[in-house]
C-alpha cells in the first residue's frame, strides 16, 4: 500500500509541477466560465423550474470538456514513461504491476476532479446571488458530481489503456479521443432501430447523454453506475495485461 501511495504522489507531481497540467486546468475553467455566462443569462431572462445543474448540462459545454480534457490528461501516463525510458526502470522496482496501474489511474482521476472545482464554485455563486432557491439543491448537485465522477472514471480508464499501447503521447491522445467519441456516438444509434428491437435495447445502455442528464436532474439509476464501473474495470484490466506483457519482452 505504501508503494501505491508513493506512486500516486509521483504521478500527481507530474500533473501539478508541469505547465501542461495548468494549461488543462485553465482551459477547463475557461469553458466552465463560458457555460456560467450562458447559465446566468438563462436564469435572468426567464423563470426556470429546472435545477441549475440541468441548465449547465444543457449548454453542452460538459461534453466538450470531458471528451477533450480526458485524452490530454491520460496521454502522458504510460506513453511519456516509455518515451523517456523511465518505464523500464519503474518495472524493475519492487512494485506490483497492479499498483502501477492503480496509482496512475488514481492520480488521473484526482486531477480530473480538480478540473470540475470551478463548476462547483459557479453553482455556489448562483445559489448565493439568485432569489430562486429551488434552482440549487445540494442533493442534485451531489448526484451531478457523482455522474461526473463515474463517467470520468470510464473515460480515464480508456485513456490509460490507450496510453499503455504506445510511446507517443499524441498517438495516445488520438486513440483515446477516437475511442471516447465512438462510445459517445453509440448513444445516437439506438434511435436508428425500431422500438422494442434488441439492438435498440442494447444500445440504450450506452445512451451516455441521457444518463448524464438524469444525474444532472438528481436521478441516480443503478444501470449507468453498473455500466460505467464495468467498462472502467474492463479497460483497467486490459491496461494491466499490456503492462504485464512488457515483462516478457
Amino acid at each position: 500500500m505504501q508503494a501505491y501511495w508513493t506512486l500516486t504522489r509521483r504521478e500527481l507531481a507530474g500533473f501539478f509541477l508541469s505547465i501542461t497540467g495548468y494549461v488543462i486546468i485553465a482551459a477547463a475553467a475557461f469553458l466552465i466560465g463560458l457555460s456560467f455566462l450562458v447559465l446566468l443569462k438563462e436564469v435572468q431572462n426567464d423563470p426556470q423550474l429546472m435545477p441549475v445543474t440541468e441548465i449547465f448540462y444543457n449548454t453542452q459545454f460538459f461534453w466538450l470538456i470531458l471528451l477533450l480534457a480526458v485524452p490530454v490528461i491520460t496521454m502522458r501516463l504510460f506513453a511519456l514513461e516509455k518515451f523517456s525510458g523511465t518505464f523500464e526502470t519503474l518495472m524493475t522496482t519492487p512494485v506490483k504491476d497492479s499498483q502501477v496501474v492503480a496509482a496512475k489511474f488514481t492520480a488521473a482521476m484526482i486531477f480530473y476532479m480538480v478540473l470540475w472545482v470551478p463548476l462547483l464554485a459557479c453553482l455556489l455563486l448562483v445559489h448565493r446571488y439568485t432569489n430562486t432557491m429551488s434552482l440549487f439543491d445540494p442533493g442534485v448537485v451531489g448526484s451531478t458530481f457523482i455522474g461526473i465522477l463515474l463517467l470520468g472514471g470510464m473515460f480515464v480508464s480508456l485513456g490509460c489503456f490507450a496510453s499503455s499501447l504506445t510511446r507517443s503521447q499524441m498517438t495516445a491522445a488520438m486513440i483515446s479521443l477516437l475511442f471516447s467519441i465512438s462510445l459517445f456516438l453509440l448513444s445516437f444509434l439506438a434511435g436508428q432501430f425500431p422500438a422494442g428491437r434488441w439492438q435498440a435495447e442494447v444500445l440504450a445502455w450506452f445512451d451516455l447523454p441521457d444518463q448524464m442528464h438524469d444525474f444532472a436532474r438528481g436521478l441516480v439509476d443503478s444501470r449507468p453506475i453498473i455500466l460505467y464501473v464495468s467498462v472502467a474495470a474492463l479497460f483497467l484490466f486490459l491496461t494491466l495485461r499490456v503492462v504485464e506483457s512488457r515483462r516478457w519482452k
